[in-house]
């Protein structure tokens, strides 16, 4: 009996050995690396294939590396507004290429590097992951000269104020000529609607007869109270210099039109701790509107502060000369669109 159970024991293990090496195969050996694949007269480590695909396949490997380090920092946080982001990114796709299968998994491979939707997916969710990682970092590493400066140049009371806008009214096809010929006249409009203020017409009736916002002449331009770093440059810059009951003397141009801004009151401005955090918010913007390679750059920051290490001096060489070329082409890009 206790023969018969020996026996039974060892093709059990016989079994799992099997199992477990693939009679072998798995763990054939060629010059101290595993075996990948065989020919008749022929083998192919793995270490050989490594050696080949290194460097091209680089990217792949950054990859890898950013989702161990994303998926581990955002593994406690509710997914529902990455769920949404991604799903409306898969549907945009697929409401230009998804009628067609072929152009589909066409423009997926050729554009994201992926054979399916569900690779996409996950192309997609680190792409989410990395956004979000880039612009809590930039605003971690603020500094408090920063926020301070920002505060006392930009951060006023709430201004109320009223305007009239008089639109540019020039279709998007029309000629440089059609273009210019539009803005004088509502330059011209403009100023014509200031004579009238000034020979002591009232700003609210001037509204309902001229402006173009139809969203405030009816209740005469009025445009509540709001921050003027709220608002367009141009804009901010008129209403903070206007004193109350004061109207704008020349007009004010924006990407909207032509503006006549009438300022009715302001509150006292707000303490830096109340603001600190919409601060934070507009300067990280700011910061990546402004700089076309600080995406890349935390990107290699964050990966550092995970004490990154590469024991392939190829592989090193290899991503330095990714990010190197990624950061190139992103400020190259930049320059040609300015």
């Amino acid at each position: 009996m206790k023969k018969h159970k020996i026996v039974m024991l060892m093709c059990a293990l016989l079994v799992i050995s099997i199992i477990t090496t693939g009679c072998g195969k798995e763990v054939e050996i060629k010059n101290g690396s595993k075996v990948a694949v065989s020919l008749k007269d022929d083998k192919f480590s793995a270490t050989e294939y490594y050696n080949k695909i290194k460097e091209s396949n680089i990217s792949t490997l950054v990859d890898m590396i950013d989702e161990s380090i994303l998926n581990k920092m955002y593994k406690d946080k509710d997914t529902k507004e990455e769920d949404e982001a991604v799903q409306k990114q898969i549907d945009q796709i697929k409401s230009y290429y998804g009628k067609n299968e072929d152009t589909y998994k066409s423009v997926i491979k050729q554009y994201f590097g992926v054979d399916s939707e569900k690779e996409l997916e996950t192309k997609l969710r680190l792409e989410y992951k990395r956004n979000q990682a880039v612009k809590e970092y930039i605003t971690k590493n603020l500094k408090d000269s920063e926020i301070k400066k920002y505060y006392e140049d930009n951060i006023t009371g709430d201004v109320k104020a009223s305007h009239i806008l008089i639109s540019i009214n020039a279709k998007d096809d029309a000629t440089e000529e059609e273009k210019e010929k539009a803005e004088k006249k509502a330059e011209k409009t403009a100023k014509k609607v200031i004579e009238e203020l000034n020979n002591g017409k009232d700003f609210a009736k001037l509204a309902k007869k001229y402006s173009n916002d139809d969203a405030t002449k009816s209740n005469g331009g009025d445009l509540g109270y709001f921050q003027p770093s709220d608002m367009t440059e141009a804009f901010a810059e008129a209403v903070k210099n206007l004193n109350i009951k004061e109207y704008t003397k020349e007009p004010v141009k924006t990407e909207y039109g032509y503006h006549i801004i009438l300022k009715t009151g302001e509150k006292e401005k707000a303490k830096l701790k109340d603001v600190k955090s919409t601060i934070k918010e507009k300067l990280t913007t700011k910061k990546m509107e402004e700089s076309s390679t600080i995406y890349y750059e935390t990107l290699m920051a964050i990966r550092e502060e995970n004490k990154i290490k590469w024991n392939d001096s190829t592989l090193k060489k290899a991503y330095n000369n990714y990010m190197n070329e990624l950061i190139k082409n992103a400020s190259s890009n930049n320059n040609s669109n300015n």
